[in-house]
């Protein structure tokens, strides 16, 4: 049987070593250990957290890569992580060691100064790039007036994380159908919510185009945006060569209604995920997602 090393690495234990070397490594040595575990994970292609990998940077790709190519894409893609994971943890009680390693925004300037009630609400659209736990994190900081919907579901890994994030402030809603109300209420008063959109789960009912390919893809952000009439902003952070994260937004996309409510969900989506590939283009080793977004292209990538 074929290992998935993710129930260690975000189980409680798992969370608690990647803590005590973040807090406790000088950052030499903590840099070290970081890259040399994400080449031992990443080596092992039996593993199905690395054959989700695999296939979803092929596709960012453009299909095109050969297997040594993809080998070391996804070596260079694990050694992103586990970095940001070192960073995370490594600063995590030190807010200004988080701001030396963000680059200002102006965007990110407003949204830090926003009143929780606005004229108009706004659904913010986070992909899984660069540092999003340590950018998640500094939002609580900041205290950024916005609610934050996450997975219906956690194992005890996610559920750790979802209370760090809450002791730095953010309040965390998991998606149910009393949640989503009360986000639909919440933006119809002026208030933000921010939410994943590439989070991929194969019950998902629709299948938007996500780099030319229908991908089993989370739609509540449509859904709430539609709901609520506010606009979506496309947001993410990279890292760049100057050692920082750099914030990328979008500007505000409006809905476009459509009297067929799956063409209606699906072109939205489909307009938003648009933008989320430009975004994972300019890094796309940098794209966090250990998930299987195009299942069908795991029999079909280079070994």
């Amino acid at each position: 049987m074929a290992v998935d090393p993710r129930a260690i690495i975000n189980s409680p234990f798992g969370l608690g070593l990647a803590n005590m070397i973040g807090r406790y490594t000088p950052g030499w040595f903590g840099y070290r250990i970081a890259l040399m575990g994400a080449d031992i994970i990443s080596a092992r292609k039996s593993w199905k957290m690395i054959r989700a990998t695999r296939g979803n940077q092929w596709v960012v790709h453009g299909e095109k890569l050969d297997g040594p190519s993809l080998d070391n894409v996804v070596a260079e893609n694990y050694r992103n992580i586990a970095t940001s994971i070192f960073e995370l943890y490594h600063n995590i009680n030190d807010a200004r060691a988080f701001m030396r390693l963000v680059e200002p925004n102006p965007i990110a300037i407003q949204l830090v100064r926003r009143p929780e009630y606005s004229e108009r609400g706004l659904v913010i659209a986070g992909i899984h790039l660069g540092n999003f736990d340590m950018i998640f994190q500094m939002v609580g900081m900041a205290s950024i007036h916005a609610i934050a919907l996450t997975l219906p579901e956690m194992n005890a890994g996610y559920r750790k994380q979802r209370d760090m994030r809450q002791e730095k402030g953010v309040r965390v809603l998991q998606a149910s159908v009393g949640s989503i109300k009360y986000a639909v209420d919440y933006l119809k008063a002026g208030g933000v919510v921010i939410t994943g959109i590439e989070r991929p789960d194969q019950n998902y009912p629709y299948r938007p185009k996500f780099f030319g390919r229908p991908a089993a893809l989370p739609i509540h952000h449509i859904f709430l945006a539609l709901k609520a009439h506010v606009p979506v902003i496309v947001a993410a952070a990279i890292k760049r060569p100057d050692g920082k994260y750099h914030f990328l937004f979008s500007n505000p996309i409006e809905m476009q209604p459509h009297p067929d409510r799956h063409t209606e969900i699906i072109h939205n989506a489909e307009a938003i995920l648009h933008v989320a590939e430009g975004f994972i283009n300019q890094a796309p080793t940098q794209w966090a997602m250990t998930f299987p977004v195009w299942p069908e292209v795991l029999e079909l990538m280079p070994r």
